[in-house]
């Protein structure tokens, strides 16, 4: 069972405890092992939003398994130090030291910094505090603009609704793209939006259509998209023909079933490699047989407009690889 532990502050905000919290609930409740807890220095907690918050002020026994949430706050009802006192700063510093997970959502990237988590690690925050943030922690590399980052088991996030984002990344790298897909639709969101960049994931991208047929082969790509899947077992899962799989998965997403396919495993390799797992080894852990196949389809993403299905008017916000099998 992994703790999720909230440190809930005075004058936090709502939507960044609740975002985060709401998804690993939902998560547990479809079935994976994730036990929430909310601890604090004193009991009651106010919030920004005027909803006073219960939590404990005993800390659970925490393994590396475990998740250490600090939820962000409104950064001019505390001074220059923060809310996060000394004992709970050593409590981060030592969990992250220990091989936990820490991560911050908005202002609760302070936190981190303040216990020495930032230093010489990527890391971001809410745009309105981005330029403070850097000045207070200048030994951290603070990226601007983007929704979340992660570095070594070191979590921070732009805050509000992007703390939905970073949980769902999180649950997706700890389950795979599929159960973070199944969580997004009970919280009636697409799925998880890309950390380091500003645009849609792929599920984000590529589940905002009415196919049934094309949903349920999605759903077998999501859950094995590191097999070779056959085109045949493909259209077998959704109830159609090759060539009307082909025909409708095109419609729907604008790609073949390969190329979606091809799409989730670069975006696996890219959080496996954003962990510190060589190119080669990320390679191999999603399906290619070497490292080449890998390195054109991340550089092919980088530079190729995404194509849009048929009839939509939005305008492409990603990319695709091409039709190269997937070895």
């Amino acid at each position: 069972m992994a703790r999720v532990v909230f440190l809930l502050v005075p004058q936090l905000h709502l939507l960044d405890l609740a975002g985060p919290a709401q998804v690993f609930s939902t998560a547990a409740d479809l079935g994976h092992d994730y036990e929430l807890h909310y601890v604090a220095e004193r009991e009651r907690v106010p919030t920004v939003q005027g909803v006073p918050l219960v939590a404990r002020t005993r800390w659970p026994d925490l393994t590396p398994d475990d998740l250490l949430v600090v939820p962000g706050w409104r950064p001019n009802a505390h001074g220059p130090a923060g809310p996060v006192g000394p004992d709970d700063l050593r409590r981060l510093a030592a969990h992250h030291a220990a091989g936990g997970t820490v991560a911050s959502v908005c202002a609760g990237a302070y936190a981190l910094g303040r216990a020495g988590l930032l230093d010489g690690r990527r890391c971001t925050t809410h745009h309105d505090v981005q330029e403070d943030l850097a000045r207070r922690y200048p030994a951290a590399r603070v990226v601007q603009d983007v929704l979340y980052v992660v570095d070594d088991r070191v979590v921070t996030s732009a805050g509000i609704a992007s703390g939905i984002d970073v949980a769902l990344h999180l649950v997706a790298g700890r389950h795979g793209p599929a159960v973070a897909a199944d969580v997004a639709r009970e919280l009636v969101v697409y799925a998880r939006r890309n950390g380091l960049e500003q645009q849609a994931s792929v599920m984000l991208r590529h589940r905002s259509h009415l196919s049934d047929a094309v949903h349920r082969v999605q759903n077998l790509i999501d859950r094995r998209y590191a097999e070779r899947l056959p085109l045949a077992d493909l259209a077998a899962a959704g109830g159609v023909a090759e060539r009307t799989l082909n025909r409708l998965f095109r419609q729907a997403t604008g790609l073949t079933p390969l190329g979606y396919q091809q799409l989730l495993r670069v975006e696996r390799a890219e959080h496996l490699i954003g962990h510190g797992v060589t190119v080669e080894a990320a390679a191999r852990t999603v399906g290619f047989t070497d490292a080449r196949m890998l390195r054109r389809l991340r550089a092919r993403t980088r530079r190729v407009p995404d194509p849009q299905p048929a009839g939509s008017s939005r305008p492409g916000t990603g990319t695709r690889p091409g039709a190269t099998p997937a070895g």
